[in-house]
């Protein structure tokens, strides 16, 4: 697992040369692309979403496409139109901007539900189907999308099915004192995220990707993994739980995690760290629960507190 460590490690160095102080969010988000999955970043405006994700990008030698969500877009500014050639006399695909293998989605709650069903297909199939083609998209894929929960007015939110499709969500949060004289000091001539290089080549990101498959879970963890999802949609707060792709999420996480960490093995401890990011976005909280300002965040940790963690097997 070495080598798993090691990408991750480039990554998350090259990362925090522009964002300081968040290795939390950094981390997380090296392991969603390990994973293969889709990152929503949700915070309010300033704080480094963007950034993150072109820092991401910067890192790995991937094609790179933004995508600036706005209320007017169409689907077909996302994935792409048929064009008629008159040379020809046939039609012509134009690809969209989602053709890529790092998108950055910027804003994605400002554009239509009919806009935001663009991606959809895209971020779960890894294909594209326009005029009754099917066009396949590059691997690796990764959708990071930003979004800020502050601001309603113009923005349309994101359903159910959308968010289900994101394996993490993250928030970057304001930095300390400190951290932000750093940032001052690091932006007096020019901002570093133009100086970003490439640090891991496609070959190796895919490597890692493959590796952390081999982690091994015990069946107790995995156990543990679906309770906590079953518990999301019995919880007396909750009025739509997590689905089955979030218990996936969970396991495919964890190993990411146990991987990086140079084990060969998953610990609760894993499922535990993994839980929230994974967990609370997939969560509709019930309307007497909003009320009394219950959380999807409160919700996950009640739920780790009631659900008992494995313990090991006593040996033959």
């Amino acid at each position: 697992m070495s080598n798993v460590k090691d990408v991750a490690d480039r990554l998350v160095a090259n990362v925090e040369r522009v964002i300081v102080g968040k290795r939390e969010s950094v981390e997380l988000t090296v392991l969603g692309l390990l994973c293969q999955g889709h990152m929503l970043i949700e915070d309010v405006p300033g704080v480094g979403k963007t950034v993150m994700a072109k820092s991401l990008a910067r890192s790995v030698g991937c094609s790179f496409q933004r995508i600036q969500f706005t209320p007017d877009m169409l689907p077909s500014d996302v994935t792409g139109v048929s064009v008629f050639n008159q040379k020809s006399t046939e039609f012509e695909f134009r690809q969209g901007p989602i053709f890529a293998q790092i998108v950055l989605a910027d804003e994605v709650n400002r554009a239509t539900p009919k806009t935001q069903s663009a991606l959809l297909e895209a971020m779960e199939e890894r294909q594209v189907t326009v005029d009754g083609s099917t066009h396949m998209l590059q691997t690796p894929f990764m959708v990071l999308a930003t979004q800020n929960p502050i601001e309603y007015e113009g923005t349309f939110p994101l359903p159910e099915a959308q968010l289900d499709r994101f394996m993490l969500r993250i928030r970057l949060g304001y930095p300390s004192l400190q951290d932000e004289m750093e940032i001052l000091d690091r932006q007096q001539y020019d901002h570093p995220v133009s100086t970003l290089g490439q640090v891991v080549s496609v070959e190796e990101l895919r490597e890692a990707q493959t590796a952390i498959k081999d982690i091994y879970i015990d069946p107790k963890v995995k156990e543990y993994i679906v309770e906590l999802v079953r518990q999301t949609r019995t919880h007396p707060d909750v009025y739509l739980g997590a689905s089955s792709r979030g218990a996936l999420s969970i396991y495919r996480l964890c190993q990411a995690r146990a991987a990086i960490n140079t084990r060969d093995y998953v610990l609760p401890d894993d499922v535990k760290a993994m839980a929230e990011p994974a967990l609370a976005h997939r969560i509709i909280v019930g309307p007497a629960a909003r009320i009394k300002d219950i959380t999807q965040t409160n919700i996950v940790e009640d739920i780790l507190d009631r659900v008992a963690v494995p313990g090991g097997q006593v040996a033959a």
